[in-house]
């Protein structure tokens, strides 16, 4: 049965994301022995507008994505203690996921169907002109969902990313982006 207005009918996850207590390790344990690669860092991201729980915060982070065929590998390393998800009641998960990503076309809608099931919207910004909100099912952790409005006038970093991986041969597991 099609639950056409909950969340999960917004789009299908793209991405599995963990904040690792030791990134390092994560990038190593991800690349070395599940042999997912190569990952590509953006270091020193803030969302532009940012917001954690409707406040305005100055949260810095760093992250790290690879592939897995169709499903995209995220690492999050906060930097700072500013308040956002990855910090406090949904800080580093250790080695469990802590959110997942679907992409969206209409963010607007998205937060409309997210707000007629309750979902609270605890981060919300932009990154260039991608527009992102992070909801909270209500289920605690692991219940995170990224909802990513991506920007159609940029160059299609995910398909460079994902292009990446295949076939690849282990060398440079760690790449810089930005």
């Amino acid at each position: 049965m099609a639950l056409g207005g909950k969340i999960a009918a917004l789009g299908e996850v793209m991405q599995l994301a963990f904040v690792p207590e030791d990134f390092d390790a994560a990038v190593r344990h991800w690349t070395q022995v599940m042999g997912v690669g190569p990952f590509y860092m953006i270091e020193g991201i803030h969302l532009e507008g940012m917001k954690y729980r409707g406040q305005p915060t100055d949260a810095v982070f760093d992250l790290a994505l690879a592939y897995w065929g169709d499903i995209q590998i995220e690492l999050i390393r906060p930097r700072d203690d500013h308040p956002s998800i990855y910090r406090g009641e949904y800080g580093s998960t250790g080695n469990g996921l802590h959110h997942v990503c679907i992409l969206v076309d209409d963010i607007a809608e998205a937060r409309r169907v997210c707000e007629a099931e309750g979902a609270e919207v605890v981060i919300e910004g932009t990154f260039g002109t991608s527009q992102v909100i992070y909801v909270d099912a209500g289920g605690g952790p692991g219940t995170l969902v990224e909802i990513l409005q991506q920007a159609k006038d940029g160059p299609d970093l995910f398909g460079m990313i994902k292009a990446a991986g295949i076939g690849w041969d282990g060398s440079e597991p760690l790449r810089k982006l930005g």
